[in-house]
């Protein structure tokens, strides 16, 4: 509903994340991709050609404070709406009162927290009203639109993914409430550059989270007999119950623990590998960034010893995004924990490399004329897929045409392992090369 009058606190009583809401795009923070000068996003907004739209990304991202800059910018009315305490009867009423204000030629933008909550029918109570513009719908939701949104809804609204904050934009935005009047700019405040890295790292995306740390730990702080506040990097930890784990993302730390955690999968050890990835996460590691090294894990280590190990690596990816920390602790764990139990092959990764070397020493060599694609008269003439071999068209699906430039013939790049399930496709490798062999011979 309308925007919530303060009651009970004056504004300098409100939380440090509440004060400092930016109050136009120069002020908000991350977003480059969608705010920054030329991007797509700020054009719409500065030309005030916004239509209904659903952010879509991780908590503490602004998705609020942003549809609120475009409510202000584009001089419309804002209702801030609640999926979890609205229901049918609430929307038709504030339908009804965005009718009457498009009628006396004022645009209302409905902002509606968590779209993903609303079942079909109430999301369908919004279609006709956007449909002949009574309101501008801005959705926010943390979860897939594509899975969470009616497509009939959907279908009306652009899409805009919200990226967590990096631990540097958190760190600027720490730095900006510590020195804004806003913040604690009218106070005497002690605190180091790597303290304030410490919270945002320990944010772990989240621009709301981090700024409710910092305040408390302002509030924890030590004052001396000036007012001088000092906050230390102890008090920070006792604010966020972390002792000695915070690390910095970009030090030699960062990498012993990643290695360790690749490491002690590698070598089959599950109990290893969930300490080392409890050691990163408790430490305010990037959740994605751990997800993604187990996706590169999947085929470097197991590879096709058992090819389920990337689709749970890539699930467990999906499951990081939609519901981040501290959630997603356990569907790491079951990744890492399958990583270490899978059988291992890295000949996917070996094939690879040996690939990569040929491919870098032989950029000019020509693709065969037989698989070159010929779309035009021109190149039928110059003999481009003459004497191609359309595999379908063979008993065996095989044939014996070569597919490697002239001076390759005959290298081998994958060489298959028994490991797992791999052992299969060396069988089947083994059973084509025979194939072919024969095949040759044979003319």
């Amino acid at each position: 509903m309308p925007d919530e009058q303060l009651t009970l606190f004056e504004e300098g009583e409100q939380p440090l994340a509440a004060r400092l809401r930016p109050r136009n795009l120069d002020e908000f923070a991350g977003q480059k991709h969608l705010l920054g000068e030329g991007k797509v996003l700020r054009r719409i907004i500065e030309s005030d050609r916004v239509g209904s739209m659903i952010f879509w990304g991780p908590p503490g991202v602004g998705k609020t404070t942003l549809a609120r800059i475009i409510a202000n910018k584009t001089r419309s009315t804002f209702i801030d709406f609640s999926a979890v305490t609205s229901g049918i009867k609430e929307i038709k009423q504030v339908m009804e009162q965005a009718e009457k204000s498009r009628r006396f030629g004022v645009r209302t933008i409905l902002f509606v927290d968590e779209i993903h909550r609303f079942n079909k029918a109430q999301q369908d109570a919004f279609l006709p009203f956007v449909e002949k513009g009574s309101i501008i719908l801005i959705g926010a939701t943390t979860e897939n639109p594509s899975f969470e949104v009616n497509g009939a809804l959907l279908s009306r609204c652009k899409v805009f993914v919200l990226q967590a904050l990096k631990t540097e934009e958190l760190a600027e935005l720490l730095s900006n409430a510590i020195k804004d009047e806003r913040g604690f700019g009218g106070q005497k405040i002690d605190i180091a550059p790597e303290t304030v890295e410490t919270i945002a790292a320990f944010a772990n995306g989240d621009a709301r989270s981090a700024l409710s740390t910092l305040e408390m730990a302002v509030l924890n702080g030590d004052m001396d007999g000036g007012g001088k506040i000092t906050v230390t990097k102890e008090t920070v930890e006792q604010c966020t119950a972390k002792k000695s784990l915070l690390y910095d993302k970009s030090g030699e730390e960062h990498y012993n623990l990643i290695s360790a955690l690749h490491k002690s999968m590698r070598n089959s050890d599950p109990d290893a590998a969930v300490y080392w990835l409890a050691r990163m996460l408790e430490a305010g590691e990037d959740v994605l960034y751990v997800a993604r090294r187990i996706v590169r894990f999947a085929s470097e280590d197991i590879g096709l010893a058992d090819s389920k190990a990337l689709e749970v690596a890539v699930a467990a990816y999906q499951a990081c995004h939609f519901i981040g920390m501290p959630e997603c602790s356990v569907h790491l764990t079951h990744a890492v924990v399958y990583m270490a139990m899978s059988p291992k092959s890295n000949s996917l990764e070996v094939a690879y490399m040996r690939a990569k070397k040929d491919a870098l020493e032989t950029l000019a060599e020509p693709v065969p004329l037989v698989i070159r694609n010929a779309p035009t008269k021109l190149m039928k003439e110059l003999d481009y897929g003459k004497g191609y071999k359309y595999a379908h068209d063979y008993e065996d699906k095989l044939t014996d045409m070569q597919c490697l430039p002239d001076n390759l013939v005959g290298k081998e790049y994958y060489t298959p392992t028994d490991e797992g399930l791999e052992g299969r496709y060396k069988t089947r490798l083994n059973e084509i090369k025979a194939y072919k062999k024969s095949l040759s011979r044979d003319q």
